[in-house]
Order: structure tokens, then C-alpha cells, then sequence
């Protein structure tokens, strides 16, 4: 009996669904706003939610503010309100429309305005009204930069979609596991991911089939089509249909026509819904900046973090190198606060509980760019930037991660004054950035330089980590495109130092890429090229032309800035720490590769012989009265014109030197003398000491001393009571004596 009321109750669900999307489509199409307009000015909050009719009237949904009032599934509603969502956001009123009803839309708005829901609630939507089952395969890819910001989207697919039979997954991290995803891709209906690991898949899955694809998001799209990822999209872009919808979301979005053209957008909706903002940045952010010297910039830190220990702070740094370094130094030094560090060099799973227990503690997190785009951070106070960003984009992404939904934040950025003209551009007109500069006090600075100079004593690892921090940053400045605000020829070798000692070495690191002119032109002026040199706009700085093979040949630990290629094999998305990697060329990267041959092998490179018959040059040298002179003649003379080889200087030293070494062996012989004499003495101050020991006043002893003195006497020896030396000394005379008697012993023989 339960068998068939299943049946029975599944056949009446199905019959549900399918009166249900028969008349959202109604709906949809009956009300769904004009191409190009915004949403009109919020309805009163009197008005209450506005469902469906069943008599085929259909409101418009272009002019609501809760979700209640869009044409969604009631599975999508119950799920939107357990989660908490119920009024809609400035993006979510403007691109949800637009985008229900199969539009491409092209959004842009601020950071931490609500834009993962604009793109999750029509996807859902899509395969809901499109019946989409596990069966069907894959029916939506989302892109994301980062395996960060693909977790925190698949988290939001979970919520709005908890009620519905739709599959899904989040593709990210590195190879771990790939022989199970491969296993289950082909069930997936949502498919978050990288766009590395999606490339990766496309190679090596078999059967992986996106030829069903409805629907295609580029969450941060800006950097997503930006040079880093180009030659993965084109990959991607190739493998799914080009009759697709297609929704790009981003703080800061592209315009670009050739970008645009690449990802087959279809007369797109641009949405932007701070365009005509005052500010490109949240109203509730206060932002400042200082002019800090590149060698008080720790000083500074430590300072500010000292001065707020009850705020969730977030610190930018460049590179990985830098972010270890200072991260390792403060956590010795103890300030008072609990300090963490986040860098694309972790796994993911790492990142995770990171950005999990950042959320739920006080505390400062020490992070490279890889946090700076979509992470949602509860309730960040203040966002310190150490190191100028790149871009006024970076900078826009960077202090979005504190002022969210509408709540206060703060933002301080540090800039050498080399970098003024980032300020510049800050506060121009068209960036929409308030920023106010605040002057650091003096007496509120803290010197740290030499315990930091302590740590690395006791700590002599942290040394060549400090090393690697210092070379890592000037790299990072060296790389950046945008060179009215980073030229490192306008730092001296005094600031080099100066960082140097800053971060406690004892010595400034050898920088491989660049070379003062000053350390050159001193005895190696024959071997610069003075035209290069002559027509050089930045005369204090000449770059080496090793540099290319310097930046390759680098050790792998090296965080930012080995240029490579992205790979399928690799998930290069995790680099977003390396925010400062060379971008790629625009040219066809198959101009690159190996010539092969129509069989697929490829060309094997001649070896180049050398033809020994071949007419040799000569060059022929005049003298002063034009006469020809064999070659190398005038060299020969000039080496002839002075001795090589002194003999009368070497033989000068080697009797110097056998004079100053026979001085030291009489040194020695006296030394050793002396020792032996010590040792003799010692030696017959303990005999003595032994014998005083021994003495008793008893007769027998006595007598027996007296008798063994006669019997001495009378066997004809004799005892002295002198020391060691007196008997040598008169042996030695009884040895004389013989000698001389033999001596003349023999001379009467010869006369004789």
C-alpha cells in the first residue's frame, strides 16, 4: 500500500512543478522590464508583496524590493526567508530582473553589496523552470579567482537552493581528490570552480560533456578576463556552447569590447548601480593615508596594532615572503593581540579555518591580495595597507573587506613619498575615492628596529626569511606596470639600507636584478655601453640584462614574482598573493610552441657544424710610420718591454721569509725549554714532598740508613743530595775527561 501512495504523491508534486513554472513563465514574460531601464524608485513600505494571480494578470517585478514580490518557486522563496534574505539590495533590484528573464547582464557594484545572490538566485531559477535533474549533466558553470571566494558561493548555492533536487559542487584546490571528482562531474548540475581546475578537467576527464550548458557566471569578471587567466577562458570558452546565457559580476567591471566579445556576450544588460554615486567606495568607510618612509614602515605598524588591540584588523602586504616575515617577527615580539597569516602558498583547507576563525576572534590577520577580492569577513574594523596596491581597483577591493552590508569600517593605507602620485590619482575626480591624509605622529611611534634586530639573533632562521622579504618587495615594485608610481629609480641605496636595518639585518642583500651606476662607473667604464647609458631616461638606475634569467633561475621559494605560465595541470588560481606577476603577451601563444611535423612528433634542432675550411679574416696594424706589422706584434712588444718574472724580488722574499722563520723556531725551542723546565720542577717538589712524608724518627730506620750510608762509602759510590741537573752535569765531566785522555792517547801514537 505505501508504494503506490508514493507514486501517487510524487505524480501530484510533478503535476505541481509543472502548473508552478508554467506560470512563472507567465509571469516572466508578461512582466519583465524594458532593455536598459533601472529599477524605479523603491515602492512605499505600506505595500505588502505581490504574488501571482491565477487569473493571468501579472504584475511588473521591475519595481519590487522584497523577494517575496519576484517571480520565483516557492521552494526558492521558503529557502530565501529561512535564510534570513527577504529585502532585496541596489544590484539585486536591478540585475535580478534583467537577469530572470534570460538576459546577459554585466554588473557592477560595490564591494559587499549582495552580488553573489544576484547570480545564485537565476541559476536556480534556470534549471528549476528548465527541469534540470542530476541526469542532465552539467547545466551551470560558476568562475571564481579564488578557491576562497568558490567556497563562499557554493555555500550561498546551498542555502537558496536547500529545497530543491538540483546537484552541485565546488572544484578547487590542488590534484587531491581528482580521481573522485572526475567520477562524479558528469552528475553535477552547478559546478563552482577555478578556472585552472575546470581546464584541468577538460583535458583529462573522459566524457566530460558541457554541451547541455545553460548558463555561465564570471564572478570578479574583471579579473577573471584580466591577462592572468586569458589563455584558460579562451580554453573554456572553446569547450560550451555559445548559445548560453551569461552573467559577469565584479566590484570594479570591464567595458572592454574585446573582452566582452571573448566571453560571447549577447546585447547585455550593464548594470551599475554606483555609477552615479558620489563615492566608488562604501558611504560608511572612513578612509586615510600617511606618508610613511619605506624604512618606518614596520615601526608604524607595530605602533597602530599596539594602539588598537580590541579591533579585527586586516594587513596587506605584497608578497608572500613579506607576510611570513612580519607575521613570524610580531608573533615573537608578542603585542598584545592574537595574530594570524593567510597566503596563496596554503592549501585550502588551511585558508578555511583561517578565514573561519578570523570571523569568529579579535584579532589581525596578515594577508597578501589572495583575501582581497569577495571574501565576506564579519565585522573587520580597520584594513592597513603596508604596501601600496597596483591599481585603484586593488585599492577599491582591498578596503572592501571591511564596511559590508551597510556597517562602519575604516582603512589606512601607508605610502613612501616615492608613491605620492598613487595619492594623486586617489583623490582625483573621476575614482569617487575619499581619502584624507593624516600625519603620523612622532611621539606615538614606537622603535622596533633592533628587537627585530634581537629576534633574528636568537632566531638566525628568520634571518634569510628576512632576506627573502626585502628582495620580494623591491621585486614587486621593480614589476609593476604603472611606473609614475613605482620606479625604483627613485629610491637611493641610503633607503636601501635603511629598510634593510629596519628589518634587523645586519647587512643589505645583494640585489641581483638591479645596479647602482655609482657601484659601476669605477674601474668598469670600458665595459658599459656609454650609448645605453647616454640615452637612459633614469640615469640612477641601469638595469642589468641579466635580469630575465636572474628572476627564472630564482629559488622556488620565491613567492611573487617567477613568471609562469598557468597551467591545466596546476591550479594557478591560488598566485592571487602574487598580484604582481608579469602579464602575459597578447600575442597567439601558439607561436610559441615546438614545430611538429604532420605525424605529431616534434622537430628535432639541427646541430650547427662548423666549416673548417672556411676563409679567414685578417686584420692588418700600422705602425706610427704606416708600415704593416704581423698581428699581435705590438702586444708581444709591449709585454717584452718588461719582465714577467722577477727573480731577484722572489729570491728577496724567499730569504725574508726563511728569516722570519727560523726567528719563530728560536721562539719556539725557548718556549719548549722553558715548559720542560717547569715540568722538572714540579716533578721533583713532589719526590721531595714524598720523601719529607716517608721520614720517621724511629732507630731502626735510622740505622739502617747509617749502614746502608758506609756500605755506600765503602763500595766507592758516592751520593749527592743535589738535584737532576747537578748529575748531569757531572756525568758530562766524567765524559770530557775520557774523551780528552783518548784524544791524546792517539796523538802520541801518531807522533810515534
Amino acid at each position: 500500500m505505501r508504494r503506490p501512495q508514493r507514486r501517487v504523491a510524487a505524480k501530484q508534486s510533478r503535476l505541481r512543478e509543472a502548473d508552478e513554472i508554467r506560470l512563472l513563465d507567465e509571469w516572466i514574460d508578461a512582466g519583465k522590464p524594458l532593455p536598459g531601464t533601472k529599477p524605479p524608485p523603491l515602492p512605499s513600505k505600506s505595500a505588502g508583496p505581490v504574488a501571482a494571480s491565477g487569473d493571468g494578470e501579472h504584475p511588473e517585478y521591475g519595481a519590487c524590493k522584497q523577494f517575496d514580490e519576484l517571480p520565483l518557486s516557492q521552494k526558492t522563496k521558503d529557502a530565501l526567508r529561512k535564510a534570513g534574505y527577504t529585502e532585496m539590495s541596489e544590484i539585486q533590484r536591478a540585475a535580478l530582473p534583467h537577469a530572470l528573464c534570460g538576459r546577459d547582464v554585466l554588473g557592477a557594484a560595490k564591494t559587499g553589496s549582495g552580488k553573489t545572490l544576484a547570480f545564485v538566485i537565476p541559476v536556480i531559477e534556470k534549471l528549476y523552470r528548465e527541469r534540470w535533474g542530476p541526469e542532465d549533466g552539467v547545466g551551470c558553470i560558476i568562475l571564481s579567482p579564488t578557491n576562497d571566494l568558490a567556497g563562499q558561493i557554493f555555500e550561498v548555492i546551498r542555502k537558496v537552493g536547500k529545497f530543491h533536487n538540483l546537484s552541485g559542487g565546488v572544484i578547487v584546490g590542488k590534484r587531491k581528490g581528482i580521481e573522485e571528482e572526475k567520477a562524479r562531474m558528469n552528475s553535477l548540475n552547478i559546478l563552482v570552480c577555478t578556472p585552472g581546475r575546470l581546464v584541468q578537467h577538460f583535458n583529462e576527464t573522459a566524457n566530460f560533456d558541457c554541451s547541455q550548458l545553460q548558463m555561465l557566471v564570471l564572478d570578479e569578471a574583471d579579473q577573471i578576463l584580466d591577462h592572468g587567466f586569458r589563455s584558460q577562458v579562451d580554453a573554456i570558452i572553446s569547450q560550451i556552447p555559445r548559445v548560453r546565457q551569461t552573467l559577469l559580476f565584479s566590484a570594479t567591471q570591464t567595458k572592454s569590447v574585446k573582452d566582452l566579445a571573448r566571453v560571447s556576450l549577447k546585447d547585455p544588460e550593464y548594470i551599475s548601480v554606483h555609477e552615479e554615486a558620489r563615492t566608488a567606495t562604501p558611504d560608511t568607510l572612513e578612509q586615510y593615508a600617511m606618508i610613511v618612509p619605506l624604512e618606518q614602515k614596520l615601526n608604524m605598524l607595530w605602533s597602530f596594532i599596539k594602539r588598537h588591540l580590541n579591533s579585527k584588523t586586516i594587513v596587506f602586504l605584497s608578497s608572500v615572503k613579506q607576510v611570513k616575515f612580519v607575521f613570524e617577527i610580531f608573533k615573537k615580539l608578542r603585542p598584545g593581540i592574537p595574530l594570524k597569516c593567510m597566503h596563496g602558498r596554503m592549501k585550502h583547507e588551511v585558508q578555511q579555518a583561517i578565514v573561519a576563525d578570523f570571523n569568529e576572534t579579535t584579532s589581525v590577520l596578515f594577508s597578501t591580495d589572495i583575501t582581497a577580492r569577495g571574501l565576506d569577513i564579519e565585522n573587520v574594523d580597520w584594513v592597513v595597507q603596508v604596501d601600496c596596491p597596483e591599481s585603484i581597483d586593488n585599492y577599491i577591493h582591498r578596503v572592501g573587506r571591511t564596511a559590508r552590508y551597510n556597517k562602519k569600517g575604516k582603512a589606512l593605507m601607508f605610502l613612501c613619498p616615492e608613491e605620492e602620485r598613487m595619492l594623486e590619482k586617489l583623490k582625483a575626480t573621476g575614482s569617487k575615492i575619499p581619502i584624507h591624509i593624516r600625519k603620523p605622529k612622532a611621539e606615538q611611534l614606537e622603535q622596533i628596529s633592533q628587537n627585530i634586530a634581537s629576534v633574528l639573533v636568537k632566531f638566525p632562521n628568520l634571518q634569510q626569511l628576512g632576506k627573502r622579504a626585502f628582495v620580494t618587495y623591491l621585486k614587486s615594485v621593480y614589476l609593476q606596470k604603472d611606473k609614475e608610481v613605482f620606479d625604483l629609480s627613485r629610491f637611493s641605496s641610503e633607503n636601501f639600507a635603511a629598510y634593510a636595518a629596519s628589518l634587523g639585518l645586519p647587512v643589505t642583500p645583494n640585489i641581483r636584478f638591479i645596479s647602482h651606476k655609482k657601484n659601476v662607473v669605477k674601474k668598469d667604464m670600458d665595459d658599459i655601453d656609454m650609448k645605453q647609458m647616454k640615452s637612459s631616461s633614469k640615469p640612477e638606475v641601469i638595469i642589468n640584462p641579466q635580469v630575465n634569467r636572474d628572476l627564472i633561475e630564482d629559488d622556488g621559494d620565491d613567492d611573487i614574482l617567477c613568471p609562469k605560465k598557468p597551467t591545466a595541470d596546476t591550479n594557478t588560481d591560488d598566485g592571487l598573493d602574487d598580484i604582481l606577476r608579469p602579464k602575459e603577451s597578447t600575442t597567439d601563444t601558439n607561436t610559441k610552441r615546438e614545430k611538429v611535423t604532420e605525424l605529431g612528433r616534434p622537430l628535432k634542432k639541427k646541430k650547427l657544424k662548423i666549416n673548417v675550411h672556411r676563409p679567414m679574416g685578417t686584420r692588418v696594424k700600422y705602425d706610427d710610420d704606416g708600415n704593416a706589422i704581423p698581428p699581435l706584434a705590438s702586444v708581444a712588444e709591449e709585454v717584452a718591454s718588461e719582465a714577467v718574472v722577477h727573480k731577484d724580488k722572489i729570491s728577496q722574499r724567499y730569504a725574508e721569509m726563511l728569516r722570519e722563520m727560523r726567528e719563530h723556531d728560536k721562539e719556539d725551542k725557548l718556549q719548549h725549554n722553558k715548559s720542560l723546565r717547569e715540568k722538572k720542577l714540579q716533578k721533583k717538589v713532589k719526590l721531595k714532598r714524598k720523601r719529607q712524608e716517608t721520614e720517621t724518627g724511629s732507630d731502626e730506620d735510622s740505622h739502617s740508613e747509617s749502614d746502608r750510608g758506609r756500605n755506600a762509602s765503602s763500595n766507592g759510590k758516592k751520593y749527592f743530595d743535589s738535584d737532576d741537573e747537578g748529575d748531569d752535569a757531572v756525568k758530562d765531566g766524567d765524559v770530557l775527561a775520557q774523551q780528552e785522555a783518548l784524544a791524546l792517547k792517539l796523538l802520541s801514537k801518531m807522533h810515534s
